[in-house]
Parts: structure tokens; C-alpha cells; sequence
């Protein structure tokens, strides 16, 4: 259950991980913009991690609903799922793995591209807190365990430069998100999934 208002009107649109935007009183602070190194870095690092994206995506998953369960309520197909091992099995859970997966593909694919990266962004944002009525916190912790994962899966490529970088990414992405959340009017909920 979601509490929402009116939308305000729309802030600025925001640039790639950079430049200023409209800022809400509950919205991370803006990261400084890529450097052309560091965008290479993580498109180097992804191309290792998408050759087994549904795996990776489905250990996201599953780390995610075992420490955060309280995630799971906005997944009606395995949100009774206790068992990892079930998990893995679930076909929904591989599919919304991949669409995971695919999301930050699409972003690293198009890291010069601030335009598209902002506009997939928003859409993924969008639909998250209208359609499917997902706390922002969650993107948040999502990230975290996006970068859990991959420095434990990939550990020859996530290095601790190679981790700061992606940390940097993630920050970005999680304003972008939380920035379409601020243009539909959502409020500030309770951060009880921590």
C-alpha cells in the first residue's frame, strides 16, 4: 500500500550521471558524471558478467528474497517461496532475472547515451512505484546485492577499483530511479525492509 499524492510538476530531466536536476529532500546526492575510464571499466566487467546473465541474475534474486524477504510481497508468483533451491527452479524468478539483467544491459550498453540510460531508467522507475507499488528502498538494497554478487562471482575482474566504479554506477542508477519516483508523486514510506 502506497501513500501518493498529486504529482508535482516534473523536475528538470535529469542527464547521465551528471549535470543538476531537481533535488527531493529524501533523494541521494548526485555522483559525479562517469569518467570515459570508468565507463570503459564497466563495460569490460559486464561483458564477463551478461555471458551467464540469467545465473547471475537468478543469484541476485535469491540472495535478495533470502536476506530481504520482505521483498518478496510484490511478487505474487513466489512471494510464499522459502527455499533457495526453489527459487532457482522458478521459472518467474529466472524471468525477472533476466528482465533485471537486461535493464542494467541496456544501461551499460548506452552509457554514452545519457538520454537513453535516463529514459529507461525512468521507465523502469515509473513502473515500479505506479504499477507494481515498490518501496524505493528496494532499489537501494538491490544495488548492494548486485555488487555482492559480483565481486564474489567475478572476483578476477572486481577489483576493489573495479567495485568503486560499479559502486559509483549503482549510485547513479539508484537517483535516476528514485527521481522517477519523485515525478509521480511518491511519498517518503517506511523503510522497514532493512
Amino acid at each position: 500500500m502506497s501513500r501518493r499524492e498529486s504529482p508535482p510538476p516534473p523536475p528538470p530531466p535529469p542527464q547521465l550521471l551528471g549535470g543538476q536536476g531537481g533535488d527531493c529532500e529524501d533523494r541521494p546526492e548526485r555522483t559525479e558524471p562517469l569518467s570515459d575510464s570508468e565507463r570503459e571499466i564497466i563495460q569490460d566487467t559486464w561483458g564477463h558478467v551478461y555471458k551467464n546473465c540469467e545465473d547471475v541474475g537468478v543469484s541476485v534474486l535469491i540472495r535478495f528474497f533470502v536476506n530481504f524477504p520482505s521483498a518478496k510481497q510484490y511478487f505474487s508468483q513466489f512471494q510464499d517461496m522459502e527455499d533457495p533451491e526453489e527459487m532457482e527452479q522458478s521459472s518467474q524468478l529466472r524471468q525477472h532475472a533476466c528482465r533485471v539483467m537486461n535493464a542494467i544491459n541496456t544501461v551499460v550498453e548506452n552509457l554514452n547515451d545519457p538520454e537513453k540510460v535516463s529514459s529507461v531508467l525512468a521507465l523502469v522507475g515509473k513502473a515500479h512505484a505506479m504499477k507494481h507499488k515498490v518501496e524505493p528502498i528496494y532499489f537501494k538494497i538491490l544495488s548492494g546485492v548486485i555488487l555482492e554478487v559480483l565481486s564474489e562471482d567475478f572476483p578476477d575482474f572486481f577489483t576493489a577499483e573495479v567495485q568503486l566504479v560499479w559502486t559509483k554506477l549503482m549510485g547513479a542508477l539508484y537517483w535516476h530511479v528514485t527521481g522517477a519516483y519523485t515525478e509521480v508523486g511518491w511519498l517518503q514510506v517506511s523503510s522497514s525492509a532493512v
